[in-house]
């Protein structure tokens, strides 16, 4: 599975952005999809997952604020971000789980400053 993110980039904080990952092939059996994020010089982290049942997990960081979406039709998983703030500036990075094997697209920078 190759997986394409994209849709980061520069926004004011308070600003929204949503990142789009795309898979390859079709998601529908895979066990879960989601992001992770790297800032410079911290190790990276979860922010969300989807499970193919629909389940979704969040950082504590982002609940309330980051909504975790998936498109089976279109092989693609949605980040909508809203309220976003300067310490949510990092590369953000998107998953696919499939048993044991996790596939990861590259990243992409999301920067939130004034």
């Amino acid at each position: 599975v190759q997986l394409q993110a994209s849709g980061g980039g520069l926004v004011q904080p308070g600003g929204s952005l949503r990142l789009s990952c795309a898979a390859s092939e079709s998601t529908f059996s895979l066990n879960a999809m989601g992001w992770h994020r790297r800032a410079p010089g911290n190790a990276r982290d979860l922010v969300a997952s989807i499970t193919s049942a629909g389940s979704t997990n969040y950082a504590e960081s982002v609940k309330g604020r980051f909504t975790i979406s998936r498109d089976s039709a279109e092989n693609t998983v949605y980040l909508q971000m809203n309220s976003l703030k300067p310490e949510d500036t990092a590369e953000y990075y998107c998953y696919a789980q499939d048993g044991p094997i996790v596939y990861w697209g590259q990243g992409t920078q999301v920067t939130v400053s004034s």
